[in-house]
């Protein structure tokens, strides 16, 4: 199985943990990821709202990067931003042909071109599990995450882009549930799986994007979870360094199938999953020490509680 490897910009900054998983876990799963050469970021959200015809283009240019590296007909990113993205990119330029024209014209300029339909632009959880499939993965399981209490956080955008194929539940997925459950793990029951974690929202208007936090955080902690698991950079940075380890769904794979924690890059989180991990006969070590919990001050969190307040 080969793709096109789009890691985007957070993997090779503050989630540098989730491209080390993400490759590690690869490997052992026979998926050849080939990265795109030459990248570049895929724009996030705020370009758009800019300079429409120049954001596209700037995803376009990844597309058509891709389209003629290998023979290649797929592009995996595990960004879900990144995957939303480059899919609207794709879309929208077959679907608008003057968004296209405009979008390729700005190619041109680099002696580049992009045909839409080109490539398929997949999210990497979603190549684990359709491709690889639960019944493989599980077969190759050798520490189970069995007692480990897990809430599968799909986010926002990975099940939200309509753009042609809907295989889940908008609001409740569970293909995450089940691969996790394939690891053995127990899967809590989490209502606000599919909930907005603010994004960018820290940035523009603070108190919205707390309380969004803290609800999800709080539905987790309601249900007693160990862990919280995310497919998106984005997700793991707003819900780090409050009350629960954040950590990658490429991490427990790679735990499940014997890797060592500094492989898939665990310890790098803010709060740290040692409690959590020593359910599973895991320990960060030294090698990767705790990191403090973000310190208190007039825009802190507030902290999730199991009881309801009255």
């Amino acid at each position: 199985m080969r793709y096109a490897y789009f890691p985007g910009c957070s993997l090779s900054r503050t989630a540098r943990a989730y491209d080390l998983s993400t490759r590690a876990v690869a490997d052992a799963l026979e998926i050849e990821l080939e990265e795109i050469e030459d990248w570049n970021c895929c724009g996030a959200t705020e370009y758009i709202s800019l300079n429409k015809t120049a954001a596209y283009a700037l995803i376009a240019r990844n597309l058509a990067l891709a389209a003629r590296q290998d023979n290649l007909k797929q592009i995996v990113a595990p960004c879900s931003l990144c995957f939303l993205n480059l899919r609207k990119a794709d879309h929208y330029m077959g679907k608008y042909p003057r968004l296209g024209e405009l979008a390729n014209s700005a190619l041109a300029a680099g002696g580049l071109s992009y045909a839409p339909g080109s490539l398929t632009i997949r999210h990497m959880v979603d190549v684990v599990v359709r491709d690889v499939g639960l019944d493989a993965i599980a077969a190759k399981v050798t520490n189970p995450l069995t007692g480990l209490r897990v809430a599968a956080y799909y986010g926002c955008l990975l099940v939200r882009p309509e753009l042609g194929e809907v295989s889940e539940n908008p609001e409740y997925p569970m293909f995450m549930d089940r691969l996790m459950s394939a690891l053995g793990a127990e899967v809590v029951d989490f209502p606000l799986k599919a909930h907005c974690c603010g994004g960018h929202m820290t940035q523009i208007s603070a108190d919205t994007a707390f309380e969004l936090i803290r609800r999800l955080l709080h539905n987790a902690a309601e249900y007693k979870a160990d862990v919280i698991v995310t497919v998106c950079p984005m997700c793991q940075l707003n819900l780090d360094a409050y009350n629960l380890p954040i950590l990658y769904f490429t991490q427990l794979i790679g735990l499940a199938l014997g890797m060592d924690v500094p492989t898939l890059g665990i310890g790098q989180e803010i709060v740290s999953a040692n409690e959590a991990l020593r359910k599973i006969g895991t320990e960060i070590g030294p090698s990767q020490p705790e990191r403090p919990a973000r310190k208190k001050d007039d825009k802190s969190l507030p902290m999730p509680r199991t009881k309801v307040e009255a």
